[in-house]
């Protein structure tokens, strides 16, 4: 075989081969697309195979406010600091009754209306990941040494497009308040996958976040409301409340999706500055959610 011919049958079978690949990423951003569209709003996008890193992003460059989705760093940090000694998972924390804000939400003062108790930091992390508990997420923060600790750490990793400035208590404030604790749909897959590689934090760490993410009440119409059954789906929500234009800035989900027959992705969905319903809205990142299960089929 000349050079020339074989020249010729690598361009048709490189022209074969991909074209419909592209094809079907185009039709996969396409419905992508068309989901958000229902949101009326902005809706940003990333979704990660895990294991071959082929990734989808849709508003990419946006600015998206976390709201409570910043809680899944948060503890990032935390048992970081624990991995290093600093604090320990038993170590008791003091929650006084001026600990106890009104108006927030807060499945353990619920519980511990009076306060004066004696709580693990393991019990903090559970209320704030599992529960998006805001009180119990705002001692975290306090016992981590702030925001800006918080914040340093996720930049350490290499992860540059998340801004962590303001605690809950702080994001009550203002309305604007809560768009300067953002993420762009890269940054937190980024982030979705250093935890998944399980280097940065103990197998001990690593195994307690991962549960704490699976349990819990949260966004049951979510990320996992149309995936199939047996679908594992360890995640943050976040959500803001309405502005007087009856506009919400945040109504989020990003986990880790791990799918009957061995597949793994990252799926973040941000839907910010919507007027919808809720309903609406979270049938949304179901949808994505759904759609991508679909585009990344386990076999």
């Amino acid at each position: 075989m000349t050079r020339s011919i074989f020249v010729h049958l690598l361009i048709i079978c490189c022209v074969f081969f991909t074209t419909p690949i592209f094809a079907q990423n185009d039709a996969f951003k396409a419905e992508l697309a068309t989901i958000s569209k229902e949101a009326n709003g902005t809706v940003g996008i990333g979704i990660m195979d895990l294991k071959t890193g082929k990734t989808t992003i849709q508003h990419g460059d946006h600015k998206f406010p976390m709201q409570s989705v910043f809680k899944f760093p948060l503890a990032m940090a935390v048992l970081d600091q624990v991995d290093k000694g600093k604090i320990t998972l038993t170590q008791k924390v003091r929650i006084t009754k001026e600990d106890l804000l009104p108006k927030t939400h807060s499945p353990m003062k619920d519980k511990y209306p009076e306060g004066n108790i004696d709580l693990t930091v393991a019990d903090l992390l559970s209320y704030t990941v599992s529960e998006s508990d805001n009180i119990a997420c705002d001692l975290l923060f306090k016992l981590a040494g702030g925001t800006k600790v918080v914040n340093d750490y996720v930049h350490k990793l290499g992860v540059k497009d998340i801004e962590i400035v303001a605690n809950e208590e702080e994001m009550t404030k203002g309305w604007d308040i809560q768009y300067k604790n953002f993420s762009t749909p890269g940054a937190m897959l980024q982030l979705l996958s250093v935890f998944y590689k399980g280097k940065n934090l103990s197998k001990a760490s690593s195994d307690y976040l991962w549960k704490i993410m699976i349990a819990g009440p949260t966004g049951a119409n979510r990320i996992k409301s149309q995936l199939p059954e047996n679908t594992i789906v360890a995640h943050k929500t976040g959500t803001s409340g309405k502005n007087e234009k009856g506009t919400y800035a945040a109504t989020n989900d990003v986990g880790i999706v791990k799918l009957p027959g061995g597949k793994d992705l990252a799926i973040v969905v941000f839907v910010s500055d919507s007027n919808a319903d809720i309903e609406r809205r979270e049938l949304v990142i179901a949808k994505v959610a759904k759609a991508a299960a679909e585009h990344f089929p386990s076999k």
